[in-house]
């Protein structure tokens, strides 16, 4: 062979090489709780980051191919998914989770792993305390307690609270913690602060010493189906104190499973909601194209932070200008501005994203976005 001829093979060779590479998919992975307690949650986020794949399927000329694991709403489940799409799948960064307690598992694996993640609801202030590489795409607890206990306060005028909560559940712990403290600052007094197990059904005898104690509002740091169910079981014992959540209360079925007694209820959220008045262009598009993904099916607020999460590994990689892992996690803690579903974003110094709160009321069966409430902190 000439030294022409092996020069040409070889450029060849390199070429062929090149263009392998260039084809190889970008590898997102997703963890979420896709069966058991927080199923539902999770199923909404995932259909939010499908739909933003739908929309971008590319980054820098290259595939995008999404590696779901399901989580089952289970700590060590989650830890072992976040191994998983480490180790085995190779991804470069991963979305999730919905639930602090399963963020606060993977999270730890992920740091070790030195992979990026972009958590989509997990609001403990521990998922992200003193880590490199986890971020997420909404506020954290003490924020959105204090805003909770600030519209408590403020707009319904409430002097005296009540707190019923799951003991075992780090997101229930830390936003009861934070409320309560918010109330009291406000000069609002905690007549009580109650436990129930996980798995429980039956809170008559909490929702009966909390009735006694005749508070204005009682706090549900609550899952959509169990506080459903609290304030059914509050209204059948003449519960006519009005009853206010967090953001895991965000789901189209409170109602249907609350049927009248979550009337009036008011929850905290992230601020969107396809019922807001005076949308930005991103929730605009994320409204009029999820119609078309999911027709018949509401989009909520998890469905839009699924969205976001997506969106932001594909601003993040563009700016690293490819998938190495470090750059993208660096593109990440610089990220400011960012056209989000849920409004302007931007990461600050602790990986948490700063953005307003939302205020959510049932009314005539139907949530009814009332607008944002500025936490007094």
């Amino acid at each position: 062979m000439s030294l022409k001829t092996l020069a040409f093979s070889l450029v060849i060779t390199l070429a062929a090489a090149t263009c392998a590479l260039a084809a190889e998919p970008v590898k997102i992975g997703v963890y979420l709780p896709l069966t058991g307690q927080n199923a539902f949650g999770g199923q909404l986020e995932l259909e939010g980051v499908q739909l933003a794949h739908k929309e971008m399927p590319k980054v820098l000329g290259r595939d995008v191919e999404l590696v779901i694991v399901d989580n089952k709403s289970d700590k060590v489940e989650a830890a072992n998914a976040v191994m998983r799409l480490t180790s085995k799948d190779k991804v470069v960064g991963i979305i999730g989770t919905y639930g602090s307690s399963l963020a606060l598992a993977g999270g730890e694996v992920a740091e070790s792993a030195k992979t990026p993640v972009i958590g989509t609801s997990c609001t403990n202030p521990l998922v992200t305390d003193g880590k490199k590489y986890y971020f997420r795409a909404c506020f954290i607890d003490p924020y959105q307690g204090a805003g909770a206990a600030t519209y408590a306060v403020r707009n319904l005028k409430a002097k005296k609270a009540a707190i019923l909560k799951e003991v075992s559940n780090d997101y229930a712990v830390g936003l009861a913690a934070f409320f309560s403290r918010s109330f009291k600052k406000l000069d609002g007094v905690v007549l009580a602060n109650l436990n129930y197990n996980a798995d429980d059904k039956d809170f008559t005898a909490q929702l009966t010493e909390i009735i006694s104690q005749k508070p204005d509002v009682l706090f549900i740091p609550a899952y959509f189906a169990e506080g459903a169910i609290i304030m059914k079981q509050a209204r059948e014992l003449g519960a006519t104190f009005r009853i206010m959540g967090g953001d895991a209360m965000d789901n189209p079925e409170t109602v249907t499973i609350g049927g009248k007694a979550v009337e009036g209820f008011l929850h905290t959220t992230f601020p969107y909601d396809m019922t807001m008045p005076d949308m930005n262009e991103t929730a605009k598009k994320f409204t009029a194209n999820w119609k078309g993904f999911r027709p018949g099916k509401d989009p909520n607020v998890n469905a839009a932070l699924g969205y976001t999460c997506y969106m932001m590994f594909m601003k993040a990689i563009e700016t690293a200008g490819g998938t190495d892992k470090e750059k993208i996690t660096a593109a990440l803690a610089g990220l400011k501005d960012f056209p989000a579903v849920t409004g302007m974003l931007s990461i600050n110094d602790s990986h948490d994203a700063e953005m307003p709160i939302g205020v959510i009321e049932i009314k005539n069966g139907k949530r009814v976005y009332l607008g944002e409430v500025k936490p007094e902190m």
